[in-house]
C-alpha cells in the first residue's frame, strides 16, 4: 500500500492513509484551521479558535472535552480535560521558552502578580505608597 495525501485549494491536508492503512478527513474554518477531523476507527474530533488561532476547545465522539487557556503572548498557560475534570498549568521558562508543569495555586499567583503589576502601572504609584487622610 502506498501513502496517499489529498489537499484541498487551500493546500490544506483533507485525506490521508499511510503505510500501515491509518486513515483521517479534515475540514478546516476560513482561517485554515482544523475544525473537524475523522479518523479511520470512527472516532471524530471538534475545534474550536479563539481570534489569534489559538484551539482552546476540542471534543472527540467519546465525550472527552478539552480546553486551553493562554495568556497575553500566545503562550500556552492551562490545559482542562473536562471529561474527569484534569488541569493541568503551566508558565513557560524565560530562557527556552518551554513549559513548566506548575500547580493551579503557582497559577493564580502569577495571575494575581500580573494583575497587580497592570494596575499599579495604570495608577503610577507604589503598593507601598502611604496615603495620608
Amino acid at each position: 500500500m502506498k501513502m496517499i495525501k489529498k489537499y484541498d485549494k487551500k493546500g490544506n491536508l483533507i485525506h490521508f492513509i499511510d503505510f500501515k492503512g491509518y486513515e483521517f478527513w479534515q475540514k478546516y474554518d476560513e482561517n485554515n484551521n482544523v475544525i473537524y477531523r475523522k479518523c479511520f476507527d470512527g472516532e471524530e474530533q471538534w475545534y474550536e479558535y479563539d481570534e489569534n488561532n489559538n484551539e482552546i476547545y476540542r471534543k472527540n465522539s467519546y465525550g472527552e472535552e478539552f480546553w486551553r487557556i493562554y495568556d497575553k503572548d500566545n503562550l500556552l498557560i492551562a490545559h482542562k480535560k473536562l471529561s474527569n475534570d484534569l488541569k493541568w498549568w503551566h508558565k513557560f521558562d524565560d530562557k527556552t521558552n518551554k513549559p513548566i508543569s506548575i500547580t493551579e495555586k503557582e497559577y493564580e499567583e502569577i495571575k494575581f502578580r500580573e494583575k497587580e503589576k497592570e494596575y499599579l502601572s495604570r495608577t503610577k504609584c507604589s503598593r507601598f505608597e502611604l496615603i495620608e487622610i
